[in-house]
């Protein structure tokens, strides 16, 4: 079983190695990773701390969630499960992006010339 801990609000200056350290003073952990963004490769400000059990995990939270790291109150409570995100992200449009029901085709303007453009 996963004793997975999000710990929000971090300094955009936080390692995995600071967390782990800190992580520790509340029983054995399994590993500690800071999030980090794929274009910039900044922190998020966040991250996920794993613990060995059940006791290290409540013991964690009861000690740092709302103390004072690095210059900035921590949030930390039970990670939840990634939800499944959809394929290409976005939505919307379709082929006709100006709205007015499902037909993709425009209709003839009145007067002059009546063909359909495409």
């Amino acid at each position: 079983m996963e004793y997975k801990l999000y710990v929000g609000n971090l300094a955009y200056s936080t390692t995995d190695a600071d967390l782990q350290t800190l992580f520790a003073q509340a029983g054995a952990v399994k590993s500690a990773a800071v999030i980090m963004d794929k274009m910039s490769g900044r922190s998020k400000g966040f991250a996920f701390v794993e613990m060995e059990n059940e006791q290290d995990m409540q013991n964690a939270i009861s000690m740092f969630n709302g103390k004072e790291f690095q210059g900035r109150p921590l949030t930390v409570n039970i990670a939840r499960p990634r939800e499944e995100r959809g394929g290409f992200g976005g939505g919307g449009g379709g082929f006709n992006s100006r709205g007015g029901g499902n037909d993709r085709r425009r209709k003839p303007k009145s007067g002059g010339n009546d063909r359909q453009r495409w």
